[in-house]
This record gives structure tokens, C-alpha cells and sequence, in this order.
């Protein structure tokens, strides 16, 4: 079991409130991700839950137990850090094993736990080197091998990909996804890249200023913003906004996501001039300026060729538009 409940959580720094007043619940089995930009209390709030920050008020409970004054130690967590935190003396098996052999478990066993976590991380080549003879990748996945053999009630991951580069991103983002399918845990994963959320999570918790604007599937959130602040942090590019009185809408903001606009070379809705382009292959992005709405962002599938400053058209479907109040809540 692996369910974590957070009731009425808060975390203060003097006269600063970080945490606001957070409820959720994860359920055993699992993959919840806190998503949200710089300073919005996700790391803080993944903290708290491990023990590594007091709670000010509120409750934090593991399978129904209270654990606010429990030790870190004493809470069967497994967190992996955006620094591998290795020790650089011992060997892969060494660090992957170091937490059972600390808890005096057999050494059969640790050896037991720590080929299996190998195996399932593709790690058994590698045991005997130390972690100054690893790549990034497989740093991290010595990090993650440790928090498995440990088998905790729960993984906690704080931004565990922003060391590595593009390609390593992707194939470790997929490896943990998998684990997560073989181990069926619970996991909570921080992350500030919402593409990591969008692919990782069974469920999405989006945090701005230490609250929770809203908690969802992955494409719920996309498909259905509680405000404009979800709808322009999910998704990549994001979602444009524009003025609805200027279109004759009875709203105070319009969103509409960029590959859902289409450009001609002729009459449209909107008149507009383009302002930049991004070739990407597979996908083409142009910026485009309207003296009233400003910068568009329009994605279209595939190669196309636009000059900078030619003069072009938008059109829309209203079927996919968003309507947002003057308080950016959505109307509809």
C-alpha cells in the first residue's frame, strides 16, 4: 500500500506562506506529478512529504497513519534527487545496497534486491565501477536502482532529468515510466517541464504560489483548463489568448491552441504579419504579429514556407475556442 493524503497543508518561512492550504490525495499505485513554474512551491511541498521540511499546520498521512513528526528514516520513503548523490568510494552494487545493509538485512537478500533492481535498469554491467566511471544517465539510474531496492511505500522524484541532456531525457523519462508500470508504486515526481507531466503522469497536480489550481489526467487538463493559467502552462507552445470583444465574443479572453489555427495566403478571420518561423521537420511553428492581439503562436504539420513580414490570414474553428472571464476562470 502507498496512499498519501495531504489535508489543509501549509508551510510558512517566518512571515513568508510558501504552502497555502493543500488537499490531495494520491492513490496506491499511482504516478502523480507536481508541475508548475519556478517558485510555485512543488519542491517544497515533495519535501514536506519526505520529512526533509516541517509541516506548519495541516496533516500529512501515509496508508491512514499521521506522519508529520515522524523521522525521515521511519517514513518507507524513497526519494531520488535531481543530484545523483552517490557516494564516489563505493560501487554501483555498494550504493544500491547501502541502505539495506545500514537496516542489517542479510547479505543474500541485499544481494538479491540489488540484482533484480539491476536487472530491471539495465544496470548489470556495471556493478563493480564507481560513479566517477558512469555517464549522467547511468548515474541516475543508480539514484533510481537505490530508492528500488529499498522497496518504500513510496518514490518520491524531485526534477530527477534536469542534469541530463535531450536525448538521455527521453530514454530515462521512458525507463521510469516502465518501472512504474513493473513496480506498480506509488510515485509523486516534481518537475518544472510540463511535457515530462504530460507523458509521466496518471494524474497532474498544477501548483502556482504554493496552491493547487487543479489536478487531473494528463489530457483532461488539456482538453479542459480550469482557468487561463492551466490552459497556458499545459501545452507546448502554449495556448494563445485573445481579446473577445475585439472578436465580437462574449468573453473576456479567448483561448485557442496554435494547431488549431490554420494560415492563408488570402481573406481569413484574422489579418496578420509574419514575424518568425521555426522549421522543426515534422512540424512547422510561425509567429505571427496582429496590431490587437499581438504575438500568435500557429503550429502546422510538416514543411511549409512562410518569409518573414508577408502579409497573411488566420481562420479558427469556434468549435475549439476557450472562453475565459475577466478573472481568467473559464466560462466555457
Amino acid at each position: 500500500m502507498g496512499t498519501l493524503n495531504l489535508t489543509k497543508v501549509t508551510k510558512s518561512f517566518g512571515a513568508t506562506d510558501v504552502i497555502k492550504g493543500v488537499d490531495l490525495t494520491v492513490n496506491d499505485g499511482e504516478f502523480c506529478v507536481f508541475v508548475g513554474p519556478s517558485g510555485c512551491g512543488k519542491s517544497t511541498l515533495l519535501r514536506m512529504i519526505a520529512g526533509l521540511e516541517d509541516v506548519s499546520s495541516g496533516d500529512v498521512m501515509i496508508d491512514g497513519q499521521r506522519i508529520n513528526d515522524l523521522a525521515p528514516a521511519k517514513r518507507e520513503i524513497a526519494m531520488v534527487f535531481q543530484s545523483y548523490a552517490l557516494y564516489p568510494h563505493l560501487t554501483v552494487r555498494d550504493n544500491m545496497g547501502l541502505a539495506l545493509k545500514q537496516a542489517g538485512v542479510a547479505k543474500a537478500e541485499i544481494a538479491q534486491a540489488t540484482g533484480k533492481a539491476a536487472a530491471m535498469l539495465s544496470l548489470d554491467a556495471l556493478m563493480d565501477r564507481r560513479p566517477s566511471e558512469l555517464s549522467g544517465g547511468q548515474r541516475q539510474r543508480v539514484a533510481i536502482g537505490r530508492a528500488i531496492v529499498r522497496r518504500p511505500k513510496l518514490f518520491l522524484f524531485d526534477e530527477p532529468l534536469s542534469n541530463l541532456d535531450a536525448a538521455l531525457r527521453v530514454q530515462t523519462r521512458i525507463e521510469i515510466a516502465r518501472l512504474h508500470r513493473e513496480l506498480g508504486a506509488t510515485m509523486i515526481y516534481v518537475t518544472h517541464d510540463q511535457v515530462e507531466a504530460m507523458t509521466l503522469a496518471d494524474r497532474i497536480v498544477v501548483l502556482r504560489g504554493g496552491r493547487v489550481e487543479q489536478v487531473g489526467a494528463p489530457m483532461e487538463l488539456y482538453n479542459n483548463p480550469a482557468n487561463t493559467f492551466v490552459a497556458g502552462f499545459i501545452g507546448s507552445p502554449q495556448m494563445n489568448f485573445l481579446k473577445g470583444g475585439a472578436l465580437g465574443l462574449r468573453a473576456e479572453s479567448v483561448g485557442v491552441r496554435p494547431e488549431h489555427l490554420t494560415l492563408l495566403r488570402g481573406s481569413g478571420k484574422l489579418a496578420a504579419k509574419v514575424s518568425h518561423l521555426e522549421k522543426l521537420g515534422g512540424e512547422t511553428l510561425v509567429y505571427v504579429l496582429n496590431p490587437t492581439h499581438g504575438l500568435i503562436t500557429i503550429r502546422l504539420f510538416g514543411e511549409h514556407d512562410f518569409a518573414v513580414g508577408e502579409e497573411i490570414s488566420l481562420n479558427y474553428d469556434e468549435n475549439k475556442l476557450f472562453f475565459f472571464d475577466e478573472s481568467g476562470q473559464r466560462l466555457y
